[in-house]
């Protein structure tokens, strides 16, 4: 059954089983973890940012023993398996395109709600007296005021620390641009999904897993997964469909 995968989406999942083998090989058996480090993306003004970042997180998953565990990797690739038919449609270079540019829109609509959390924390502390652009640019800055008021400044530095330390990895950005552009393409196609007894349309999937993320994400419920990395992701993946569609007798 794999061997019959288009080969794009083969050689991707292939890639994301790989690479969390050796990444957990590394973090469990070798103890070293910069290599997790390295390959998850951090908020783009964070000092673990690096370039590079963008691309390989999205063939990072949560280590065994973290979080969601195995499970994280196993249902990203359990959809895009399911969704491997649309390579056929679209054909190999535009999935490619599709995959990777809705990963790079999942990073960075993720990174602009991070960056407007960022500053409404940092406005929160210069109403308190305390700059935190000078406190991370190294100079020494004491917390001033009342007991109350040191503690919503802890607080807040603590959340901003929180958002540039803690990295984004995962390939469900970018499979949520392929699952929207098929919606996109196919609005009217059911789709039988689990835990759901009837097939649902798969426009109707996809505003309800959009309108879910965007809830979930701007109320920060379940703040272990990335909503708005999902978002991002559908959003390019319904542009690019939205443009294909039109000509998509001159490539099927």
């Amino acid at each position: 059954m794999f061997n019959n995968l288009p080969p794009i989406t083969k050689n991707i999942i292939i890639i994301n089983i790989v690479v969390y083998i050796v990444t957990n090989f590394f973090l469990y058996a070798l103890n070293r973890p910069e290599l997790y480090y390295n390959l998850s993306a951090y908020y783009p003004f964070s000092p673990f940012f690096k370039s590079w970042q963008i691309i390989t997180s999205m063939f990072m998953h949560s280590p065994i023993s973290g979080g969601p565990g195995i499970m994280h990797i196993f249902f990203n690739m359990f959809v895009l398996y399911n969704f491997a038919f649309l390579e056929n449609i679209l054909g190999g270079k535009r999935f490619l395109i599709l995959y990777f540019l809705s990963g790079i829109g999942a990073y960075a609509l993720f990174n602009l709600w991070e960056f407007m959390q960022v500053e409404m924390f940092a406005r929160q502390l210069e109403d308190l007296g305390f700059n935190v652009y000078d406190y991370f640019s190294g100079t020494n800055i004491q917390l001033k005021g009342s007991a109350e008021s040191i503690e919503s400044q802890k607080k807040f530095i603590g959340n901003i620390v929180k958002i540039i330390s803690t990295p984004l990895m995962g390939a469900s950005g970018a499979i949520f641009g392929v699952v929207a552009a098929f919606a996109t393409i196919y609005p009217n196609a059911k789709l039988g999904i689990l835990f759901i007894p009837f097939p649902i349309k798969a426009k109707y999937l996809l505003i309800f897993s959009v309108g879910l993320s965007l809830y979930l994400g701007y109320n920060g419920l379940d703040s272990g997964t990335a909503h708005f990395a999902h978002v991002g992701g559908a959003l390019v993946g319904w542009i690019l469909a939205k443009i294909w569609r039109k000509h998509l007798y001159r490539f099927n």
